[in-house]
């Protein structure tokens, strides 16, 4: 088990660029039980990505985040892909250059190939986000049974994001506010099933989906 988290500024008046390190920090303590053997960070331009780690492929040189041979795609990871090594040959014969034997660098360099269809060859359990900063927009996924958790808060200054409720909590400026509407279906059926939960204003990515969010704050969720 291994926990991601960051955020998308949308707004330059929402956290001032000395303080996104501190935020992702903050954030990234909350979920320290999740990966307690490392943790990594990206910051960049309008975006900052954390880690906690848990290791358990390539011990030594599959630290995140996870970037590519130009330095353009940064990508934090939580899960594990059980085809990786099927598509590892396929991708050299194309060009791709590994620095690693990681299972995340293989989803680096599947973007690079396909693009968001890249979520199309993986097999496994799986919640990554990945910033392109070419085209400047985050890329998330979650896998086809919803075993690997994705939560997000979006609002007019940001784009924040988890792999527990309690690191979007921990982003300056977020308080948790109960979301009545959920209420009811909680108390019937004791979880609920769509993409609300019991935090106003925090979702989930539901199962087998996309996410897709540009620095305009416009947000694409595809099946």
């Amino acid at each position: 088990m291994c926990g991601i988290c960051g955020a998308v500024i949308l707004s330059a008046e929402s956290l001032p660029a000395d303080g996104r390190r501190r935020a992702l920090e903050a954030m990234n303590t909350q979920i320290v039980h999740r990966g307690p053997d490392e943790d990594g960070f990206y910051v960049g331009d309008g975006v900052g990505l954390a880690m906690r780690r848990l290791s358990i492929i390539d011990l030594k040189t599959g630290q995140q985040p996870m970037t590519n041979e130009e330095g353009t795609i940064w990508l934090v990871y939580n899960g594990e892909i059980y085809n990786h090594g099927d598509l590892r040959p396929g991708l050299e014969a194309q060009g791709h250059r590994y620095r690693s034997h990681s299972d995340t660098e293989t989803i680096v360099h599947l973007y690079e190939q396909y693009g968001k269809d890249c979520v199309r060859h993986l097999r496994g359990m799986f919640a990554f986000a990945l910033w392109d900063s070419r085209r400047r927009v985050l890329f998330a996924a979650r896998d086809r049974l919803g075993i690997k958790p994705f939560y997000y808060r979006l609002s007019r200054e940001s784009f924040v994001f988890g792999s527990e409720i309690k690191a979007i909590l921990a982003y300056p400026g977020v308080r948790p506010q109960l979301n009545r509407r959920a209420i009811p279906e909680y108390l019937a059926f004791g979880f609920i099933a769509g993409p609300e939960t019991l935090f106003d204003g925090i979702r989930k990515l539901p199962p087998g989906h996309t996410l897709e969010i540009d620095q305009s704050g416009k947000v694409q969720i595809e099946r």
